[in-house]
């Protein structure tokens, strides 16, 4: 069953009022982490439900701070400016049956993440599954993951086809947006909506002159890709990711590229680059640009991180950063309070309106197709997009910590920045407000 934002706020409030008063976690609180109200699509899920738990003892809020923060959350447009969403489970026995078939690496890869990505589209529990951790997010639209990494065309344009056909088949529920008014649009509606952004920006790499070498980007423009990496923590011919111990900066190709992106109404995202690359990318971009999820290299001095003077490069262009839930860029604590630390920064050193929310994560379904035991198939080298520099690795070690950020934890986020004393209209600026802004402004 499908529940809406507006029947999910309904829930949240009855699981919010209807304990008496009590020791904390022993009154509506908990039943609010336990879903108590079968109207809540967490109800039959536990997972989502462990997950609220760990972030309530985080938070602590008082049954006050709850309930406003989940009524903002409920009736405000909240935007994720990079994030995976909800993703179905693989099924084992079809993925057996590529391997058994004697598939490349490059096949295998493709089968998985074909069936993450639009399982949910064919297969009913699947698509309940999806529905249900959209609702419990409570999320109007994510600026999603639609490129595998890379600049090859034809690579990034796999996992650009499945998002154009899931909003394609799904699109009464789940349309494709492509401006800053279709995500409005979808609120208004009571539809979640999927913009599209890729990990790459795609280059023909034959390199007969500057101008053919980018004609790509009109193309996938065209296609509804509004926001691209300039690059993906390694270097590229427009410049170096945060991965290179060496940051040249942005090559004169990559001024080029980042005037097409401007051109073409397509935001630059820096997330992935080197401090230098991300630096020289906001001088001479003339429209605002992101790092789409990121953290703040004063609290955490992660390779992922942003140095002071690139944040406050991209707020003179009327841009953002978007703090993401990737514990292990987080420092102290690497929690939902950590997270909460990161936006508080830059709130108060760059701004409210320079900052929002970029989860980097992404809801994994718990169904289970099958038992079908996958063929052994040996160690496997490390991708290129993998090859992250030792002791940067964004995985988490403390199962606390990631399950307090979970995807489905968004209404939460807002509860947070509630107890940290923000304004309404902020906290509509952070959810969604900024990054609409800078949409709009980009737009050709």
């Amino acid at each position: 069953m499908a529940h809406s934002p507006r029947t999910n706020r309904r829930s949240f409030l009855a699981a919010a009022a209807t304990t008496a008063a009590g020791p904390w976690m022993a009154s509506s609180l908990l039943r609010y982490a336990q879903a108590a109200d079968a109207s809540d699509p967490a109800a039959a899920n536990p997972k989502i439900a462990t997950d609220r738990r760990a972030a309530l003892e985080i938070l602590k809020p008082s049954e006050k701070q709850l309930a406003r923060g989940l009524e903002l959350h409920a009736h405000s447009i909240v935007l994720d400016t990079y994030g995976f969403g909800p993703g179905a489970a693989v099924d084992n026995a079809v993925l057996a049956a590529v391997i058994n078939s004697g598939a490349s690496d490059q096949e295998v890869i493709d089968a998985r993440e074909d069936m993450m990505m639009t399982r949910f589209v064919t297969d009913s529990a699947e698509r309940t599954e999806y529905q249900d951790a959209w609702a419990a997010a409570g999320v109007t639209a994510i600026i999603r993951n639609s490129g595998e990494e890379g600049n090859d065309p034809l690579r990034l344009l796999k996992r650009l086809a499945r998002w154009v056909y899931v909003t394609d088949r799904l699109r009464e529920r789940f349309p494709k947006a492509v401006t800053a008014d279709d995500v409005v649009a979808a609120h208004e509606a009571n539809r979640h909506a999927i913009m599209l952004t890729t990990n790459g920006v795609p280059l023909v790499q034959q390199w007969a002159n500057t101008t053919d070498e980018q004609r790509y980007i009109r193309v996938f423009a065209e296609l509804g890709v509004r926001m691209m990496h300039l690059t993906y923590n390694r270097r590229n011919p427009i410049g170096d990711g945060c991965g290179e111990a060496n940051d040249a900066g942005l090559s004169d190709f990559g001024r080029q590229v980042v005037a097409e992106l401007n051109r073409q109404g397509i935001v630059v995202d820096c997330a992935h680059s080197g401090q230098k690359t991300s630096l020289d990318a906001a001088k001479v971009s003339t429209k605002p640009m992101v790092a789409s999820h990121t953290v703040v290299a004063a609290i955490n001095p992660h390779i992922r991180a942003k140095q002071d003077e690139v944040i406050r490069a991209i707020a003179d262009t009327g841009g953002l950063v978007g703090i993401c839930c990737i514990p292990g860029f987080l420092g102290r604590g690497n929690d939902i309070a950590a997270f909460l630390d990161h936006i508080d920064d830059v709130v108060k050193r760059f701004g409210v309106d320079h900052v929002a929310i970029g989860t980097d994560t992404g809801y994994q379904s718990r169904l289970k197709p099958n038992d079908a035991k996958l063929p052994a198939r040996g160690r496997q080298r490390t991708r290129w997009e993998s090859l992250w520099p030792p002791g940067s690795s964004p995985v988490s070690r403390d199962p606390r910590a990631a399950a307090s950020l979970a995807w489905t934890n968004w209404p939460l986020f807002t509860v947070g920045m509630v107890q940290r004393g923000y304004s309404d209209d902020d906290i509509r600026k952070i959810l969604a407000g900024n990054m609409l802004r800078v949409l709009k402004a980009n737009e050709a």
